[in-house]
């Protein structure tokens, strides 16, 4: 397979609406923007993975830690923002995009992601699972996708979908927050420079890339990932890293 040349970037914001300082919370000593890293480099070279910040307070403990930092602006709307603003300094065809607070991702679904952008390094991909369980089907925080035939995504909504004429779950499937860009699909994107209707509507980023006239690509991943959105969920992953020993 061909070599592919490739960024994974990490967004990391301080000033997060439901949950300031969420990168630099601690889980179990360490905190969650590092977590994630160690994750990341658990599937690639270090050499290829950045935190994007727009905090000092987050540079600082990347930096203690190790890890590249990328100084993005205070003003990105989202984390995909984010990367299309760090992409302008990192010379790479695509751009891998791990949101921060995935402290527990599993790095096996990285490798699946560099691989299939291998395999179609001019696509936009996301990640999806299999969601088994009703009360996340019922969550506005887990963003659930229904998708074409090919995989193709069609929609990604908070509610609850695909559902029946009385609204009962019978399968589902949530977004994996990994995702893989060209570097002209980030362009785009980016010089769009507001959210679109469905996106400001759902609070989903990648329904920007759908409004604009893109096709995603959800990339089958497992069920392992578990992320922070509020503060309640914090207990929910610390189970999780005990119980796996991260």
């Amino acid at each position: 397979m061909k070599e592919l040349n490739y960024a994974v970037i990490i967004p990391a914001r301080y000033g997060s609406s439901r949950f300031e300082g969420k990168p630099l919370i601690s889980l179990c000593g360490v905190p969650m923007v590092v977590r994630t890293y160690r994750q990341c480099i658990k599937a690639c070279s270090p050499e290829k993975v950045f935190v994007a910040c727009d905090d000092n307070r987050i540079k600082t403990v990347c930096e203690q830690h190790g890890i590249q930092v990328l100084m993005t602006s205070i003003d990105c709307l989202t984390g995909t923002d984010r990367v299309a603003e760090s992409a302008q300094h990192l010379d790479a065809d695509v751009y891998i995009n791990v949101q921060g607070d995935e402290p527990v991702f599993n790095p096996q679904d990285l490798v699946t992601l560099i691989n299939t952008a291998k395999e179609y390094p001019t696509e936009i991909l996301n990640g999806v699972c299999e969601l088994d369980e009703e009360d996340q089907f019922r969550s506005g925080s887990i963003p659930k996708a229904v998708m074409r035939a090919d995989g193709r995504l069609l929609y990604m909504s908070r509610a609850g979908i695909p559902t029946t004429k009385k609204h009962k779950f019978v399968k589902a499937w949530r977004q994996v927050c990994v995702y893989a860009f060209p570097k002209k699909a980030l362009e785009a994107f980016k010089e769009h420079n507001e959210k679109t209707p469905l996106e400001q509507i759902e609070d989903i980023e990648i329904l920007r890339f759908l409004e604009l006239g893109w096709a995603v690509r959800m990339v089958p991943l497992s069920t392992q990932s578990v992320a922070v959105d509020t503060p309640e969920d914090v207990e929910r992953v610390v189970r999780v890293i005990q119980q796996r020993g991260l």
